[in-house]
C-alpha cells in the first residue's frame, strides 16, 4: 500500500519522502525492496538507522526516499532548525503505526509526528503557503481498532485525515483463527507448562498445516531449540528426495552443530543470538518452501518477512525483563499476521496455545481488539526538554498547546481514567490535569538546572538541557550523574554507565552467566580490568562486564553476547560523549572530568587508554593481526613506525606493500609535544605557567593525514585539590597553521600541595595522549600544620617533554591501578 503512494509522487524528485518502520530489520528489508523497485526510475533510496555511519549521512542529503526508525529520526529532528534535510520531507510514511501503543517506543513515534507537524507549520509560515507543497502523512497498520483517533492525530487541524478501514473480507488470504486451551495445575510453573507444550506441537502441525510451511513462535531463545529438538523426534515430514537433498546441503553450510542435526530432518530454529550466516541459510530454506517447520522467537514477527501457511503461538507467555509475562495484544496480532502466503495460498491458519483458564480471553481478543492508547505521559519529561531546546515550547500555555498535537491529548479526552484522571472530568478539567502533568515535569527539569523557569510560567533551556536533548539522554541518567562527587575513577564511571536506563533492553540470560563470570574472575585466564565482587547476577553487572571485555580486547565467543556488546557500545559512545561535555559544563572536579574525557575516547576506540593494542585502530588491522603485533612487542605507534616494513609483513604474514601502508598510516598520525614551564611567582597564592603544545610533524601533515579533519586534543590541567585549573580543546587545524599553540595560565595555590597534573587527551586515538607533572613555586613557603615547607632554589621540577605513546592517568585516580594478571589484554599469535 505504501509503495503505491510513492509511485504516485515519484515525479517530485526534488522533494524527500520518508518511511518510518519500528525496527532496523524492517528498514533494511524495505530498503532492499524499494532500491530495486525505484532505482530504475531515478529515485535514490537510503537507510538511516543507528548503524548508519557518518559518511552515509552526507549521501542521505541527496536521497529521495529515506528508511528510518522513530529513534533515529527523533535524534535527527532534535536539531531540525539547523538541518535542511528534515525540512525537505514532503511525504511521511509510518509503517506499523500501532507501535505508538508501546510503552518504550511509542512516545518517540508520537513526538516525532508532532514535531514534523511543527516543521510543516513553520515551513509554511516562512514560505508562500499558496505555492508551498504541504507535508502528507500516511500511516498503516493491521492491528488498530480505533483508527479514527490516529486519523484525528495526523490531521493538520484544517482538513481531517482520511481514514480507510478494511475488514477481514479484504484479506488476500482468508485466515482461520484457533485458540487451544490446555490444562495446567495451580502448582505448575510457567516454565514447566511451556515445556509440556513442546509435546503437543506435532499433533497441532499435523492437524492444521496441510503439509505446508509452519512457523512456531516460542518464548525464549533456548525454548526454540528445545521445541525443535522435541519435534524432530516426534514427527516425520513427507518430503521429496530432492527436498531432502537440499536440506542436507543447507545443513552442511551452517556452523551451529545442533541446528545442523535437526535441519536434515526438516525443522530449524531462528533467533537474534545466532550467527548471521546461519540465520540467512534458515531464512532462505524456509522462504523457498524446503523447510517444513521453523521455530523462532517473537522478535521475528517484527523483523524478517517469513510468511507461513500455519502460524503457531506456543504459549501466550514470554520471558522478558527476567520474568514471564503475557504477550501484548499487538505482539499476538503481529505473530498471527505472519500467517498466509498470498503467492501460494488462498487460506491460512493461526493457532494460539494457551492455558485452559485464559482460552476465552484470547478468543475475545481476536474477535474485538483493545483500543490503542498513548504512553507519552510516562516519558513526557525527555520530550518536553527536547521541545524547549528547540524553542518550540517557551511557556506553560504553549506546552499545553503542544500536547494538543499529540495522541495523548486525543485519548485523554476519550479515556481519562487510563491516564490517571477522574473519569467524570470535562474537557477543561482534563486540560487542567494535562497542564498539571506538564508543570510537574517542568519542575523536575528545573530542579536539575536543565531549564530555567521564570516565575513558573516562562522557561528556556540551559546548557545541561541542550546536552541532554542533543545526545538523546534520559532524565534518569542525567539524575544519576548529578550525584557524582568529583573523585570518580574510570572504574566508578563504568559502573555508573552500566546502570543507565538506556540499557534496559539488555537482558541477563541464565546460559550467559558462566561466560560472564569467567570474564569477571578466572585465575587461569585474562579477565577484565576492574573485577566486580561476587557472581554476575544483574543486568548492570553484565553490561559492566561486556564493556570491560571489549575495551580489554578479551574475545567473546558467544554470538548473542557479541550482539549485546555492539548495542551497548552504540548507546555507550553517546552517553560517554554526553558525560564529558556535561561534566565540563557543570564545572565538576578535575578527576571526574579527566576520566570522563578518557572514557569517551575509550568507547570510541573500543580500547582502554593504556592498551597495548594501539595497532587495532589502524585500517586493515583487526584483533587477530593486532595480537600478532603485540606479541612482537610493538605496543606503541612509535615502535610500529620504527619497525622495517618487511619485518611488519613477516609478523603479520602479509605480502608487500602491506607493511609500508601500515607504517605510512602511523607516520601521518599527529605527533604532539607538550612543554610546560613556570614564568613568574606573583605572590604566595598565585603563579603563572606557560603551556606550549607543539605538532612536531605539522609540515608532514600538510599533504596527508591519518586522523580526521575534526580531530582535536583536550588540554586539561588540575591541581592537588581536585580543581580544574584550565580546560581547552585544540584542533589539529589550528596546529597545522603555525605548528604550535601556547597559553599563559594563572595558577592559584592549592591547599594540599603545589603539584599540577597536565594532560593532553586525543579525541579519537588511544596512544597519542601525554601526561606530565609540574611543581609550582610561590613567593612564600606554605604552612602544613605547624611546619613550614621551605622552597628549594633549584629550577622548576618538570618531567621531560616527550611524545608519549601510551598514556597514564594523572590525578587522584586510584581506580586505574590493577594487577597485570586481571586486566592486561590477551596476546595471541596470528594464525
Amino acid at each position: 500500500m505504501i509503495a503505491c503512494f510513492l509511485w504516485q509522487i515519484c515525479f517530485l524528485k526534488n522533494q524527500m519522502k520518508l518511511k518510518m518502520a519500528p525496527i532496523k530489520a524492517l528498514c533494511s528489508q524495505r530498503f532492499d525492496d524499494w532500491k530495486e523497485k525505484f532505482g530504475p526510475i531515478g529515485l535514490n533510496c537510503k537507510e538511516l538507522t543507528g548503524d548508519t555511519v557518518m559518511d552515509d549521512l552526507f549521501e542521505i542529503q541527496h536521497a529521495h526516499i529515506i528508511m528510518t526508525t522513530p529513534e533515529k529520526w527523533d535524534s535527527m529532528t532534535r536539531k531540525w532548525r539547523d538541518n535542511s534535510l528534515v525540512q525537505l520531507v514532503r511525504l511521511f510514511l509510518i509503517d506499523e503505526v500501532h507501535i505508538v501503543k508501546d510503552e518504550n517506543r511509542g512516545p518517540t513515534l508520537e513526538v516525532v509526528v508532532s514535531r514534523m507537524k511543527t516543521v510543516q507549520s513553520v515551513s509554511q509560515t516562512l514560505k508562500n503557503t499558496s505555492t508551498a507543497i504541504p507535508m502528507r502523512f500516511v500511516a498503516v497498520s493491521a492491528t488498530i481498532p480505533n483508527a479514527e483517533d490516529i486519523a484525528e492525530w495526523l490531521s493538520d487541524g484544517e482538513r481531517p485525515a482520511v481514514c480507510l478501514k478494511m475488514d477481514e473480507s479484504h484479506r488476500p488470504v482468508k485466515l482461520q483463527k484457533v485458540v487451544l486451551g490446555f490444562p495446567c495445575s495451580s502448582n505448575q510453573t510457567e516454565f514447566k507448562f511451556d515445556l509440556t507444550l513442546n509435546y503437543k506441537i506435532a499433533s497441532v502441525i499435523q492437524m492444521y498445516s496441510d503439509q505446508k510451511p509452519t512457523l512456531v513462535f516460542c518464548a525464549t531463545r533456548k525454548g526454540v531449540q528445545q521445541a525443535a529438538s522435541v519435534l524432530v523426534k516426534d514427527a516425520k515430514f513427507i518430503m521429496t528426495v530432492e527436498q531432502k537433498q537440499r536440506l542436507q546441503k543447507y545443513a552442511y553450510s551452517v556452523r551451529d552443530s545442533k541446528l545442523r542435526d535437526i535441519l536434515k530432518d526438516g525443522a530449524a530454529y531462528h533467533h537474534a543470538g545466532m550467527e548471521l550466516s546461519d540465520r540467512k541459510v534458515v531464512e532462505g530454506a524456509f522462504t523457498v518452501g524446503d523447510l517444513p517447520v521453523l521455530f523462532t522467537t517473537s522478535t521475528l514477527a517484527m523483523g524478517v518477512n517469513l510468511p507461513a501457511h500455519l502460524v503457531v503461538i506456543k504459549s501466550t507467555m514470554h520471558y522478558a525483563g527476567g520474568l514471564f509475562e503475557e504477550y501484548s495484544e499487538t505482539d499476538i496480532l503481529q505473530m498471527i499476521g505472519r500467517a498466509g502466503r498470498p503467492q501460494f495460498d488462498t487460506t491460512a491458519t493461526a493457532v494460539i496455545m494457551t492455558r485452559l483458564s485464559t482460552r476465552d480471553k484470547y478468543i475475545q481478543m481476536l474477535a474485538c481488539r483493545d483500543t490503542v492508547e498513548s504512553s507519552l505521559h510516562r516519558h513526557l519529561i525527555e520530550h518536553l526538554n527536547a521541545e524547549i531546546v528547540l524553542h518550540t515550547i517557551t511557556d506553560v500555555n504553549i506546552a499545553v498547546e503542544w500536547i494538543r498535537s499529540t495522541l495523548l491529548y486525543i485519548r485523554a479526552l476519550k479515556n481519562p481514567s487510563h491516564y490517571g484522571f477522574a473519569s467524570g472530568l470535562n474537557k477543561d478539567g482534563i486540560e487542567a490535569k494535562l497542564q498539571e502533568l506538564c508543570l510537574k515535569n517542568l519542575n523536575d527539569l528545573s530542579s536539575l538546572d536543565l531549564i530555567k523557569m521564570d516565575e513558573g510560567v516562562n522557561f528556556k533551556p540551559t546548557e545541561a538541557g541542550r546536552l541532554m536533548a542533543w545526545y538523546y539522554i534520559t532524565f534518569e541518567t542525567v539524575k544519576k550523574f548529578y550525584t557524582i562527587s568529583g573523585k570518580e575513577t574510570l572504574s566508578d564511571l563504568v559502573t555508573l554507565i552500566a546502570g543507565c536506563k538506556e540499557f534496559l533492553d539488555i537482558q541477563l540470560r541464565i546460559n550467559e552467566k558462566k561466560t560472564l563470570n569467567t570474564l569477571n574472575k578466572d585465575p587461569n585466564r585474562i579477565t577484565i580490568r576492574f573485577p566486580m565482587e561476587g557472581r554476575i547476577k544483574t543486568r548492570e553487572m553484565k553490561v559492566n562486564c561486556l564493556i570491560q571485555a571489549q575495551l580489554g580486547c578479551i574475545p567473546i565467543q558467544d554470538f548473542a553476547l557479541t550482539q549485546d556488546t555492539a548495542k551497548i557500545f552504540r548507546h555507550g559512545s553517546r552517553i560517554t560523549r554526553w558525560l564529558s561535555d556535561f561534566v565540563a559544563a557543570q564545572e565538576k572536579k578535575f578527576a571526574v572530568l579527566l576520566n570522563s574525557l578518557i572514557l569517551a575516547k575509550c568507547f570510541r576506540c573500543k580500547l582502554w587508554e593504556n592498551s597495548l593494542h594501539v595497532s587495532k585502530q589502524l585500517e586493515k588491522i583487526g584483533i587477530t593481526l593486532s595480537n600478532a603485533i603485540v606479541n612482537a612487542g610493538l605496543t606503541s605507534f612509535k615502535k610500529i613506525e620504527e619497525t622495517d616494513a618487511r619485518e611488519l609483513e613477516l609478523i603479520l604474514n602479509r605480502h608487500p606493500p602491506f607493511g609500508t601502508q601500515i607504517k605510512e598510516t602511523v607516520m601521518y598520525l599527529p605527533k604532539y609535544e607538550l612543554k610546560v614551564e613556570q614564568i613568574t611567582r606573583y605572590s604566595d597564592t598565585t603563579a603563572e605557567i606557560l603551556v606550549t603544545v607543539i605538532l612536531r610533524n605539522f609540515e608532514q601533515l600538510q599533504t596527508k593525514r591519518t586522523a580526521s579533519d575534526s580531530h582535536y586534543v583536550t588540554l586539561i590541567i588540575g591541581d592537588a585539590d581536585n580543581q580544574v585549573v584550565y580546560l581547552h580543546k585544540i584542533t589539529d587545524s589550528v596546529l597545522l597553521k603555525a605548528g604550535s599553540w601556547a597559553k599563559k595560565i594563572a595558577v592559584k595555590r592549592a591547599l594540599k600541595s603545589e603539584d599540577l597534573s597536565i594532560n593532553l587527551i586525543s579525541s579519537e586515538f588511544v596512544g597519542l595522549d601525554i601526561q606530565q607533572k609540574l611543581t609550582v613555586f610561590y613567593l612564600e613557603p606554605k604552612r602544613f600544620g605547624n611546619q613550614i615547607t621551605m622552597q628549594r632554589k633549584s629550577e622548576t621540577q618538570i618531567s621531560h617533554s616527550k611524545h608519549s605513546d601510551i598514556s597514564t592517568i594523572a590525578g587522584p585516580n586510584k581506580g586505574t591501578t590493577a594487577s597485570k594478571k586481571t586486566w592486561e589484554p590477551r596476546m595471541q599469535s596470528s594464525l
